[in-house]
């Protein structure tokens, strides 16, 4: 056997540039196959790790995909949204061990601007239980802090105590600047190779604080602060109600239907009833004395019509002062009929404390009939948009398996072609007294040795374009491609290649075998 080995070694190296060549085209197509699938691996596990820890996402009701995709990758926009009040109200759920809220915001430089509390940097998780950690400052407290991530401060060249202004709209879509009201970076992520690079971090605060700076009318600047800024819409609420009664309270109201309308001072008309304040005049009252101008401003009416309504007292906005300890039940009521709606975020992360309360909590959160809701579990989602984009994958598959194909196919006309120049090769052995065997096994080591070499070298590009492509596919599809070693796939690939070189060398062996010893040795003309 190892006469046959060192022959065929040798009659490989007597044909370097065929030899060269069909090892070449194998190895490209191993490198094509393995390294789909290594990709493939890559890009699914790093998606999958994406986020970890998280038991539910929940939002606005709406496809599980839409909720995943809008919440942790950032891509689309969400359904709708979600009252605070409603996650809070979860969060007292006996199965939850803690909520985080997630409120997707405007956005800086074509970088999307989230909303969220000091809890969010403490429970998420990414890729095989990392942490996120910061490389410069600490997490956003004030509504006018912000975080941002690692590929943000590298492109935008950003460091602590940079200041910030935020644009209305969604990325690359904004319309104007939050210019009234300005941030200041006080943190900068480590960087995750994760969604959380390329994302603006602020308070839940900062988000409503600089959409209401901004639709403040100029009347507001003219109202003096009863205390410091407060954070929260449930004080500003109760300012703006009070404000609204107090100025509707100075304007004069107009008098009951049918009361008589007569200058300040003047004596009644005569045969006018009297009718005590607050209580009804009888049908047929006149509204002033027969043939009297009205005062300046009295509202023209016909007799027995109704008086038009007061007007409108005009809204306006004024800063926050007493805390939320000092109200009463009549304030908090007046609160909840004029909710303006503010008290929204987008989503919420819930942990809770037992995962296999997890179904069951996600059921119920389902079919809650206070508001319509989507409870998501992270790696089920995952699950389902592979199942959606697994055609393409299938295709990537078909495509690498031609090409494996072509090349194999490439290996069998080189050494069909080779046989033409071997005849007196062959001839020289069967006369030294190499039976058909021994022609038949040296073919078919031949192509087996040919199919190795490619898978080799091969899986050698695989590693090394790895290697060396890792860090910029990292920073800029924010994709990790772990060095990994190969999976089952990839051997019963490389197993594939391997047989199908063996199978291919038996076709020249055929011919040779069938070749007579007359033919090899007699020349041709």
């Amino acid at each position: 056997m190892m006469l046959i080995l060192r022959l065929a070694l040798a009659s490989l190296r007597s044909r370097k540039l065929t030899t060269a060549l069909t090892v070449a085209s194998i190895a490209l197509s191993v490198t094509l196959l393995v390294g789909i699938e290594t990709v493939r691996a890559g890009v699914r596990d790093s998606f999958a790790g994406t986020i970890r820890g998280v038991d539910l996402i929940v939002g606005a009701r709406g496809g599980s995909l839409q909720v995943l995709l809008s919440t942790v990758f950032g891509i689309g926009n969400p359904a709708g949204s979600v009252q605070l009040r409603t996650m809070q109200r979860w969060q007292q759920h006996p199965a939850v061990k803690w909520v985080v809220p997630y409120s997707l915001g405007d956005s800086h430089r074509g970088f999307r601007v989230v909303g969220t509390s000091t809890e969010f940097y403490a429970r998420y998780r990414f890729r095989n239980n990392g942490r996120i950690t910061f490389a410069a400052g600490r997490a956003a407290q004030a509504d006018t802090e912000v975080v941002i991530g690692s590929e943000v401060a590298a492109r935008l060249q950003y460091a602590v105590g940079t200041p910030v202004v935020v644009t209305h709209g969604l990325r690359d879509i904004g319309t104007s600047n939050h210019d009234a009201h300005p941030f200041r970076v006080v943190g900068v992520l480590a960087r995750t190779f994760t969604p959380i690079d390329r994302t603006v971090y602020v308070t839940l605060e900062g988000i409503e604080a600089m959409h209401e700076e901004g639709e403040a009318p100029a009347e507001a600047a003219a109202v003096p602060p009863a205390g410091g800024r407060e954070p929260g819409t449930e004080n500003r609420n109760r300012a703006i109600v009070e404000a609204n009664k107090q100025r509707a309270a100075s304007i004069p109201k107009a008098p009951p239907a049918g009361v008589p309308m007569a200058m300040p001072g003047a004596e009644p008309p005569p045969g006018a009833p009297l009718v005590m304040p607050g209580a009804e005049p009888p049908p047929g009252t006149p509204l002033a004395m027969p043939g009297a101008e009205p005062p300046p401003g009295t509202p023209v009416a016909m007799p027995g019509a109704e008086p038009p309504p007061p007007p409108a007292a005009p809204k306006v906005r004024v800063t926050p002062a007493p805390s939320s300890a000092d109200r009463s039940a009549a304030d908090q009521a007046d609160e909840a009929e004029h909710d303006h709606g503010d008290d929204q975020i987008t989503a919420f992360f819930v942990g809770t404390k037992n995962r296999f309360e997890a179904l069951m909590l996600q059921r119920e959160m389902n079919t809650d009939l206070v508001e319509p809701l989507t409870a998501i579990i992270p790696g089920v989602a995952l699950g389902e948009l592979w199942q959606n984009i697994g055609s393409a994958e299938v295709g990537l598959r078909v495509i690498a398996m031609f090409a494996v194909a072509i090349s194999i196919t490439g290996m069998l006309v080189a050494l069909y072609s080779s046989l033409e120049a071997r005849r007196r090769e062959m001839a020289i052995l069967r006369a030294v007294g190499a039976g058909p065997r021994t022609i038949l096994a040296l073919l078919v080591l031949e192509s087996t040795l040919l199919a190795f070499l490619g898978c080799v070298i091969g899986v050698a590009l695989v590693y090394g374009g790895l290697a060396a492509t890792q860090t910029p596919i990292e920073q800029r599809f924010g994709i990790h491609l772990a060095l990994r070693a190969l999976g089952d796939t990839e051997y019963r690939y490389l197993a594939m290649v391997m047989i199908s070189g063996m199978l291919i060398g038996f076709v020249p062996a055929w011919k040779a075998y069938r070749t007579s010893l007359v033919d090899g040795l007699s020349p041709r003309a």
